[in-house]
């Protein structure tokens, strides 16, 4: 089994984790001349932004070729997932394969313009995370099928959303750096874009993905936005931050 997955603070990286199989991080591949995979069970897990999946996972499902019996997809999320995993299995069908499961884990919810960090991990109990994650573990297993569905209004405002996310290139040029930045390169390394360069000052492109994994992971708490819900940040217990840089270092 092979399971190609896009992590910022570590959410989808832990589910991948539990899943199993070997490893691969679309941000390390994405650019590849080649994207031909072939395995008996192949899955993709990442993110869900504000009912949609990050910009990098559309391009690479554009992208690649699978051959696979099986085929999955898991969304994580801190409340829904809105028309996205619809849409997800739209864009395999458009490129000729298919996803014979599709799923959401419901994990916190750390997107800071809206969330209190503290709050949202006060939250995770009700979630059921680990009980939910067995359980789609449990499926993949034992190749059950599950076909994604959503509502006239969710696929209205997942489309709303969509659009928005679109023009989020742009947005870490509104970041605030703060006098704790000691110029570590930590951010530059957990960018899955190479969106950000650290020389005698800290600088931001216009590739952005809006994963904040810059903000989340940032070791002296130094990155910050304008309007932030909180300045508590979030890296999943599982993973360290050595983790994240493997997955997302580009060298750039």
């Amino acid at each position: 089994m092979t399971v190609f997955y896009f992590t910022s603070t570590g959410n989808s990286l832990a589910v991948a984790g539990h899943i199993g199989g070997t490893l691969v991080s679309i941000p390390q591949v994405v650019d590849s001349g080649t994207l031909h995979y072939k395995d008996d069970v192949i899955g993709v897990v990442f993110p869900i932004y504000f009912y949609g999946d990050p910009k990098m996972v559309r391009r690479f499902l554009d992208k690649v070729k699978f051959e696979a019996d099986y085929i999955f997809a898991i969304g994580t999320c801190g409340n829904t997932a809105g028309a996205s995993m619809l849409n997800l299995q739209k864009q395999a069908r458009k490129n000729g394969y298919r996803f014979d499961y599709v799923n959401y884990l419901r994990m916190v919810d750390n997107f800071l313009p809206i969330f209190e960090m503290n709050a949202e991990v006060k939250k995770l109990p009700k979630k059921k995370v680990e009980e939910n994650l067995a359980k789609i573990a449990d499926d993949i297993k034992n190749r059950r099928h599950l076909n994604a569905t959503a509502s006239l209004p969710l696929r209205a405002m997942t489309a709303l959303a969509n659009t928005m996310m679109n023009s989020a290139g742009k947005k870490a040029r509104k970041y605030i750096v703060s006098g704790n930045c000691n110029k570590c390169g930590i951010c530059a390394k957990v960018c899955p874009a190479g969106n950000i360069a650290v020389t005698d000052t800290v600088n931001f492109s216009e590739q952005c993905e809006w994963c904040m994994g810059c903000l989340h992971n940032c070791p002296q708490n130094a990155l910050h936005l304008r309007r932030e819900k909180s300045a508590k940040r979030w890296r999943h217990p599982e993973v360290s931050l050595n983790g994240i840089i493997a997955a997302n270092n580009r060298g750039s």
